[in-house]
């Protein structure tokens, strides 16, 4: 099977910056995209931003600009650099990884267990 390990995550003032990374390890043939989503109080869990394992990048409106996702494919990890950050980046960042995990078989997500972000005022 595939884990799925985040770190990074912790409390941190408004304004201020964090580095969350993601490790994808175990019975992989190849990964395809890896994401991070978060989920805040009351909300649903969204996409904040992605990357492709050609290094194609996406993010939602509100990480544009203060937001970076990096791969590095050798290292089968995923990293989101939060600069500026705001309360309302207080959330909950997992980590989806869609990998593959035989030759030819299809291609499945697989999520970590999730690091906490709180930003204070």
């Amino acid at each position: 099977q595939v884990q799925v390990v985040e770190s990074g995550g912790g409390l941190v003032q408004a304004g201020g910056s964090l580095r969350l990374s993601c490790a994808a390890s175990g019975r992989i043939f190849s990964i395809n995209a890896m994401g991070w989503y978060r989920q805040g109080p009351g909300n649903p869990r969204e996409l904040v931003a992605s990357v492709t394992s050609a290094g194609s990048t996406s993010y939602a409106e509100s990480a544009k600009g203060r937001f970076t996702i990096s791969r590095d494919n050798g290292k089968n990890t995923v990293y989101l650099q939060m600069n500026s950050l705001k309360p309302e980046d207080t959330a909950v960042y997992y980590c989806n990884c869609n990998a593959r995990i035989q030759v030819g078989g299809p291609s499945s997500g697989y999520w970590g267990q999730g690091t906490r972000v709180t930003v204070s005022s």
